[in-house]
């Protein structure tokens, strides 16, 4: 054979072999635009009603994904012993609340309030009353220094202290856990310390309006964070209350001016004898709402894990009127039911991955992330043998404010510059290779006013030092939280190709031979 032929075969080879798709190719072509709007017609379709968490018609929207992934064949999660995780959610009706100061009887509504949800059932009496500021302990402030709680009700306000502009707690000028979840990580360090009830201090909150009384007393569905171990019951004073349980002896009006500055209250200890009581009475319903949950096992690598994440919930129906949620998030919905496909039929056809894939959509997003919370906090696979969570919160649609000349070809991914330096240049890369999106980074701007890294589930994996990416439209005008988010004004060949970039991205993560690293310092900022 001479030369000229051995070079007019290797440039048939080589041509071929260029010509040829990849596997990967050849799998994420199952993610298109046809399937993906098969799906989002009935997810984001009248009878899911909106998919209001703790709805029938998330029940059905449930249904239905759990039903996609029995019918591709995903692997059910062993702990669960089925697709969902199921987690609780509570509706809380007060029956009676009764607070007595010495002999006097307080009125409820114009003296004290004791929220339904974060009051149990059960009484207190006591003899002693200790005033503790903020109701602090930390490294850098403590209201408890040489303070004696122990079989007592204490009195805090609510809120934090500063200290040339910065939060004292945390050194920053946002505020700490001590503001939000706040009340409940007081009450639980009052109990640990032997409290045994609480009166709580809101120092803008001089009187209840009706509105917060009727809230007090009856709750919509909410989820229970915060609630687990051990915690006391308290009574929210009005300012005037307050004043008169503490006395005369004690100057109410200056220190409430100091709490509502954010300033050091240094009489910390201040204690008074006086009987007090404090008795609730409640029903409470429990309704579980669920996270959708189908594997593709690994082979070599299977205990290690890739999620792939987005939630099916929406706003449900309000005044008749339907909250259909196609682009948030039934478009991140679908999108991770095809990505399920596409990875299941390449194990079927013996080239699965290396690592797991999990495929969750989870509920509870719209209300406050709490689906994803429950997972982080009650997760069925190790933490620390999770390489990353890719989430998909609307990518169906175009950001109406872009006006740039690539608002047909881009996609916004937040998260880039977080937890591991591996992780964008491996997105980068195989967009490159294939789908050649511009990735935009603006949402990873620390000054970002939308505060979008905290908006949806990936950073509940992030605060747990998961690497998280989080791709997203950039729709927050137009329809956003609107009856008219639906499915005729979704760009479809645009949402292919976004849905297929996260698809190659989870294969290369899913399929190469170490978990990312995690190299960058976890976010300290917080929701």
């Amino acid at each position: 054979m001479n030369k000229f032929t051995l070079l007019v075969i290797g440039l048939f080879l080589t041509i071929t072999t260029f010509a040829q798709p990849s596997v990967a190719s050849k799998y994420a072509s199952i993610i298109s635009g046809s399937n993906l709007k098969k799906h989002l017609t009935i997810i984001a379709g009248d009878e899911m009603e909106g998919r209001e968490t703790g709805t029938e018609g998330q029940r059905k929207a449930a249904a239905y994904i759990e039903s996609h992934y029995a019918t591709i064949g995903l692997t059910q999660v062993a702990a669960l012993k089925g697709y969902q995780q199921f987690y609780p959610l509570y509706k809380d009706s007060l029956i009676s609340s009764s607070l007595k100061l010495g002999d006097y009887t307080a009125a409820y509504g114009t003296d004290f309030i004791s929220p339904v949800n974060t009051n149990e059932n059960k009484k207190f009496k006591g003899k002693k009353i200790v005033f503790i500021g903020y109701g602090i302990e930390s490294a850098n402030y403590s209201d408890y220094t040489n303070v004696n709680v122990k079989g007592k009700v204490v009195v805090f306000f609510l809120g934090e202290p500063k200290k040339d502009g910065n939060f004292i707690v945390n050194g920053a000028k946002n505020t700490s856990d001590w503001t939000f979840p706040g009340l409940s990580k007081k009450l639980a360090l009052a109990a640990s310390k032997g409290a045994i009830g609480a009166f709580v201090i809101n120092p803008t909150q001089e009187t209840f309006t009706k509105n917060s009384i009727n809230s007090s007393s009856k709750t919509n569905v909410y989820f229970p964070r915060g609630t687990s171990g051990k915690t006391i019951n308290y009574a929210l004073l009005t300012h005037a209350m307050a004043k008169n349980i503490i006395g005369d002896s004690f100057d109410f009006t200056s220190y409430l001016a100091s709490a509502k500055a954010s300033e050091t209250l240094k009489i910390n200890g201040f204690e008074k004898k006086l009987k007090t009581s404090l008795a609730i009475d409640k029903y409470r319903i429990t309704i579980n709402a669920s996270n959708v949950v189908g594997l593709v096992e690994g082979s070599d690598k299977k205990d290690e894990y890739i999620f792939v994440t987005g939630h099916y919930d929406h706003l449900g129906k309000r005044d008749g009127k339907i909250f259909y949620g196609a682009d948030d998030d039934g478009s991140g919905t679908v999108a991770v039911m095809m990505m399920a496909e596409a990875f299941a039929k390449a194990k079927a056809e013996g080239k699965g991955p290396r690592r797991t894939m999990v495929f969750m959509t989870v509920s509870g997003e719209e209300k406050g992330l709490w689906g994803s919370e429950y997972y982080s906090d009650h997760p069925f696979f190790p933490i620390e043998k999770t390489s990353v969570d890719l989430n998909i919160d609307m990518i169906g649609r175009i950001d109406t404010e872009r006006n740039m000349a690539d608002t047909m070809n881009y996609v916004y991914v937040v998260g880039h510059d977080k937890i591991s330096s591996e992780l964008p240049i491996i997105n980068e890369a195989e967009n490159n290779k294939y789908t050649k999106l511009t990735l935009d980074y603006k949402f990873d701007d620390p000054n970002d006013r939308n505060r979008i890294y905290f908006r949806s589930d990936h950073y509940n994996f992030a605060r747990k030092g998961i690497p998280v990416l989080f791709f997203y439209d950039g729709m927050l005008k137009a329809d956003y939280h609107k009856t008219t988010d639906t499915v005729d004004k979704i760009t479809w060949d645009l949402f292919e190709k976004r849905a297929q970039m996260i698809f190659y991205t989870a294969w290369a993560i899913a399929n190469r031979d170490a978990m990312l690293i995690r190299d960058k310092p976890l976010p300290t900022a917080t929701r």
